[in-house]
């Protein structure tokens, strides 16, 4: 069953009854975190920059920053979670998003400087879920590497996958990030992906089953 996440803020009610509303909300959004860099009420996050071997170079990016040299890489991290029933929590992704809005994806996001892969996966799904995973089984599964020269973008992910006891009531997902959630079938998810809205499919499906 999907279950939406029901928001109190004009900018996000907006979002269902007129697209014009997400370019303003998005706009709103991104003023509003810069004022709050400007005031030092927003502390930076900076990203470690790694080499064509996964080796840190000991450098540094500010998030986000799409301005790579050749051979520089960033590090993303992918948490699948399966529940005891076989079911994976999948979360829909908010309309203000600037690409894939409204896709559904696993929990994930960049490695911080200083974070290891690990750390930052269960930090990602606490953070998007509010599921802790430490005790779960289960752990990295693979890597890939995508070079995007032209929009200066190279990185690293670690796809992971995790197994434990949960259930939909011990969801609490991010809704600043989430439209809402769902333990999905294996065969859901392949119907969201032959739609074209479950983000990464193709390059994580094998973790999948």
């Amino acid at each position: 069953m999907y279950t939406p996440i029901f928001r109190k803020k004009t900018c996000q009610l907006l979002v269902n009854f007129n697209n014009s509303h997400i370019i303003y909300c998005s706009i709103r959004k991104k003023y509003e975190q810069l004022k709050k860099e400007e005031r030092g009420q927003v502390e930076m996050e900076y990203w470690d920059i790694y080499d064509v071997n996964k080796q840190p170079t000991g450098r540094t990016m500010k998030r986000n920053d799409w301005n790579m040299k050749p051979g520089d890489y960033h590090l993303t991290v992918l948490g699948v979670l399966q529940n005891r029933e076989g079911k994976y929590l999948i979360t829909k992704r908010v309309m203000t998003k600037a690409w894939a809005a409204g896709w559904w994806e696993v929990s994930g996001g960049g490695v911080q400087a200083g974070e290891s892969s690990i750390e930052a996966v269960r930090r990602e799904v606490i953070e998007e879920t509010g599921i802790d995973i430490s005790d779960f089984d289960g752990g990295l599964q693979f890597t890939y590497r995508r070079d995007n020269p032209d929009e200066k973008d190279n990185y690293f992910v670690d796809v992971y996958k995790f197994t434990g006891d949960f259930e939909e009531k011990d969801v609490r997902p991010q809704e600043a990030e989430t439209d809402g959630f769902k333990l999905a079938t294996l065969d859901e998810i392949k119907e969201y992906a032959e739609q074209g809205i479950f983000l990464h499919y193709d390059s994580i499906k094998k973790v999948f089953g």
